[in-house]
C-alpha cells in the first residue's frame, strides 16, 4: 500500500517528509517523491526506487546548483536549491503502482497543467477514465499514465481561491475509494486531506501540523493524533 506524508510548519519540509516517508517503507512501493512550495514556485522531485533513488536526486540537483556553468546561472540555481532546501510545506508518497507503469512521470506527487496544485494519492479513483476526458476537453494536460492525476486537475478546475473548498467539490466527483492530500501555491501555509475508506491521519505540533496514511511517519515529531474519519476533509 501506498505511504501519504505531509508537513506545514516553521521548519524545514524536506528532511521531515524524507524521515516520514522512511518511517512507511515498511508497506512496498516502487517508486517515491516529493513536493514543496519553495518560494514563487513548487517544487517536485520524483525517482524510481527505495529512497535513495530520491536522496540522490536530491544530492545530484544540489551539486549541479554549485556547479553552475556561469556565476548567473549558479547563482540562481543556488537561489532555488535554497529556496526548496528551506520550504515548510510539502507532501511526500512512496507509491506501489496500480494504474500505470513504473516511471518518473507516474509517481506522485501529481500536479496540475499549472503547476500550481500538487497531491498525494493512496487508492483508486474508479471514474478516473470519465474525469479524466471531462478535464482534458477543458483544456487540462495531463503528464501520466495514472488514475491519480485527476485528482490534481480536479481540485485546480474547481479552485477560487480557497483550496478546502475546492478539494470538497473536488471530493464530490470522485468515486472509489481513496486518501489524499492537496496543496496549493496560492495558500502557502495550507495542507488539506481527504479520505474515503483508505486511512488519513493528521499529527498535532507546536505551530505545525503532519498528514500521513499512518501514524509511524509523525510518531517521532508529535504524539498528538486525530483521526480523519471516513467521508470527510
Amino acid at each position: 500500500m501506498c505511504g501519504i506524508v505531509g508537513y506545514v510548519g516553521k521548519r524545514p519540509a524536506r528532511e521531515l517528509l524524507l524521515a516520514g516517508l522512511g518511517k512507511l517503507e515498511y508497506r512496498g512501493y516502487d517508486s517515491a517523491g516529493i513536493s514543496v512550495i519553495a518560494g514563487d514556485r513548487i517544487d517536485a522531485v520524483r525517482a524510481v526506487g527505495n529512497l535513495s533513488a530520491l536522496h540522490a536526486k536530491f544530492d545530484e540537483a544540489a551539486a549541479a546548483a554549485a556547479a553552475g556553468g556561469s556565476v548567473a546561472v549558479a547563482t540562481a540555481e543556488e537561489d532555488l536549491a535554497r529556496a526548496s532546501e528551506m520550504a515548510t510545506t510539502g507532501i511526500g508518497h512512496t507509491r506501489w503502482a496500480t494504474h500505470g507503469r513504473v516511471s518518473e512521470q507516474n509517481a506522485h506527487p501529481h500536479f496540475d497543467s499549472a503547476d500550481r496544485v500538487h497531491v498525494v494519492v493512496n487508492g483508486i479513483v474508479e471514474n478516473y477514465v470519465t474525469l479524466k476526458e471531462g478535464l482534458t476537453d477543458g483544456g487540462s494536460v495531463f503528464t501520466s499514465e495514472t488514475d491519480a492525476e485527476v485528482i490534481a486537475h480536479l481540485i485546480a478546475h474547481f479552485y477560487e481561491g480557497d483550496l478546502a473548498a475546492a478539494v470538497r467539490a473536488a471530493y464530490a466527483q470522485l468515486e472509489g475509494h481513496y486518501a489524499f492530500v492537496a496543496m496549493c501555491l496560492d495558500e502557502p501555509e495550507v495542507l488539506v486531506g481527504a479520505r474515503k475508506e483508505c486511512p488519513l491521519i493528521v499529527g498535532r505540533g507546536e505551530g505545525e501540523q503532519f498528514v500521513a496514511s499512518a501514524v509511524p511517519a509523525f510518531l517521532s515529531e508529535t504524539r498528538r493524533v486525530q483521526y480523519v474519519e471516513n467521508g470527510r476533509s
